[in-house]
């Protein structure tokens, strides 16, 4: 199986690093012609400048910060007036971790913003040019957590469930006009922000990194982290004609990890 996304156009969130970018070098390597999204620039250029060009695509980036969702819709609306994407890869950085008691209604509106408002308004842009052309991608990075939520992570367990219930409902409505919607359920990969993660769960716990790290490997059925193009690969397929008629999935990726069926 040969996957080419051969003139197709690519719009993904948070690809200045981690899976955001590992994602944009698989679509880039397949022939889409991709545009970077996160709020550093000289990241932004970095990675751009690291991506494959096949058949000598056009990528470019743009500029926009998901934590401040007033300039972010400002940023987007105006982008989708002169431009239009074939997939779109919705993934913005995590909130900061912290237990359910530690957390107060300020910081569920902040991530309300930030993982679920922010991809309904990226969705509803770029559905405008996906319902003209009668193809569309829209594939939404999510979390395990949707499924086996974790003590310290509570924005992220509410808010992407909320992005999961609503992804479902509009692949209904978007099917007949050839546009799949489908939710990736991301376990743990050898990415910064897990980094970052374990770093306060360690200190917190009085142990390594190293310690930590070895007994949440442990943890995976398969013994490892994941690496991130192999996440790519999966969007790759997602994005491509050969997953046309996957849509309204939530598809785990996590080395066996969720205990649930």
């Amino acid at each position: 199986m040969n996957i080419s996304l051969e003139g197709k156009t690519a719009l993904v969130g948070g690809a200045s690093r981690g899976l955001g970018n590992a994602i944009a070098k698989q679509l880039a390597a397949c022939g889409a012609t991709v545009t970077l999204m996160a709020r550093n620039k000289e990241k932004l250029e970095k990675a751009l400048a690291a991506l494959p060009v096949p058949l000598h695509q056009q990528h470019r980036y743009l500029i926009t910060d998901f934590t401040d969702y007033a300039g972010f819709k400002n940023t987007i609306t105006t982008w989708f007036a002169n431009n239009r994407v074939d997939i779109l890869v919705n993934n913005t950085n995590g909130p900061k971790p912290g237990g359910v008691l530690d957390k107060n209604v300020d910081d569920f509106q902040q991530s309300f913003d930030l993982l679920f408002k922010s991809v309904v308004l990226l969705t509803t842009e770029a559905l405008t040019g996906m319902k003209a052309t009668g193809f569309g991608r829209i594939i939404n990075l999510s979390s395990i957590t949707v499924k086996e939520p974790l003590p310290n992570l509570v924005l992220s367990n509410s808010i992407r469930s909320a992005v999961v219930s609503w992804a479902k409902t509009l692949s209904v409505a978007v099917a007949p006009m050839g546009i799949t919607v489908n939710n990736i359920l991301t376990g743990y990969f050898d990415t910064e922000r897990l980094k970052e993660i374990n770093q306060l769960q360690a200190t917190s716990k009085g142990i390594t990194l190293d310690t930590y790290t070895a007994g949440m490997q442990q943890s995976v059925p398969v013994g490892r982290f994941g690496r991130p193009e192999e996440f790519g690969y999966l969007v790759a397929f997602l994005a491509s004609d050969y997953a046309a008629y996957i849509t309204g999935t939530n598809i785990p990726i996590d080395g066996g990890l969720l205990k649930s069926v």
